[in-house]
């Protein structure tokens, strides 16, 4: 295998599982009733903080190199051009 293949590869397999895992975390936006009796227990500051703005650059950076990673993969490596 082509160490290039092997380490876009490596980025596509990362940057997926980081995707995953940091979109997870992200917090809920919901408007049904656990959403309305969980804002009545706890009270939530309005707006986004430091931490979420944070998540949401990570969270992009992820995206980001999975396209990019995915593109090379489709550009140098058309279908059926990889051979075992």
């Amino acid at each position: 295998m082509n160490p290039l293949l092997i380490v876009t590869l490596i980025l596509l397999v990362v940057s997926g599982i980081g995707l995953i895992i940091f979109i997870l975390l992200h917090s809920g936006k919901g408007t049904g009733i656990s959403d309305a009796i969980a804002s009545s227990v706890y009270s939530t500051q309005t707006g986004t903080s430091i931490v979420e703005k944070n998540l949401d650059r990570i969270t992009i950076i992820f995206a980001v190199i999975f396209l990019l990673s995915l593109l090379v993969l489709m550009i140098i490596y058309p279908h059926g051009t990889i051979s075992k």
